[in-house]
């Protein structure tokens, strides 16, 4: 376990929890590294779905300003963006499994945009976002900017980053923020069952639909029709498919290997 980060492996499903319960998991440069890494090496030993939440009564509090030593930020703070949240961003953005994230509490600016990279976010009903940049004189970052404004559009996004109010779990989910909003204690339990129920399914197929939907936020509907068809080709060869569609001639359940 790394220093603030907690990794549990449930089969096929990893689990990653940001835990400085201290400083409501406040976000400083190693832990953000480590989470990458850490994501990278659960890929590697064949991952299937991943859930990330928060220790304690928050979801994160966005950066940690009052870090010290090695995590002590650098006067330009851009160059604490490129070295260690961005890569995180795009890690997360082009991650082949999916992705649930548990928001367990108060998930705050960089907070907020980490959370919002999840595929399906749940939310328990007490927690809340904020993009409280400018509250501190800063700007969204984090791929908040995006995240928010490709959901919500750019009226509710000026509004939220202007003014840095508080959202609601329940306001979140209205505006199509998030997916699902539960009850206080129970995000995490939801998370991780659509997290193993995800993780049995035709892995290939599910990353490249996350893919296909990022992508169609950037794009028109000829870039998306050709991207369409170049993953059908590749998902049309996969094992998964073949025993779908073996599956469906013997009116059996398909059993994918995400293969």
């Amino acid at each position: 376990m790394a220093d603030g980060l907690q990794i549990a492996r449930e089969g096929d499903v990893a689990i990653f929890t940001l835990a400085r319960e201290d400083r409501l998991n406040a976000l400083t440069p190693s832990l953000l590294i480590a989470l990458r890494e850490a994501i990278e090496a659960a890929l590697a030993e064949g991952a299937r779905a991943l859930v990330l939440t928060g220790a304690g009564r928050a979801f994160c509090s966005g950066a940690d300003l009052q870090p010290d030593g090695t995590d002590a930020l650098s006067p330009d703070l851009g160059e604490t963006l490129a070295g260690s949240y961005n890569p995180l961003a795009r890690t997360l953005a082009d991650l082949p499994v999916p992705l649930v994230v548990a928001v367990n509490g108060p998930a705050v600016g960089a907070g907020m945009g980490f959370a919002l990279a999840g595929d399906i976010v749940i939310a328990a009903h007490s927690a809340y976002f904020q993009l409280a940049f400018a509250n501190i004189g800063l700007v969204p970052d984090a791929g908040a900017t995006w995240m928010v404004a490709k959901c919500v559009g750019r009226a509710r996004t000026m509004e939220m980053a202007l003014l840095g109010d508080k959202i609601s779990a329940s306001d979140a989910q209205a505006m199509g923020l998030i997916a699902r909003v539960v009850e206080d204690g129970y995000a995490l339990e939801e998370a991780r069952a659509l997290a193993h129920r995800l993780a049995k399914g035709p892995t290939q197929a599910l990353g490249m639909i996350r893919r296909q939907v990022i992508h169609a936020l950037d794009h028109d509907l000829p870039a998306s029709l050709a991207l369409e068809a170049a993953n059908q080709s590749r998902a049309g060869f996969t094992q998964d498919f073949s025993e779908a569609v073996q599956a469906f001639r013997e009116k059996r359940p398909a059993t994918f290997k995400g293969c």
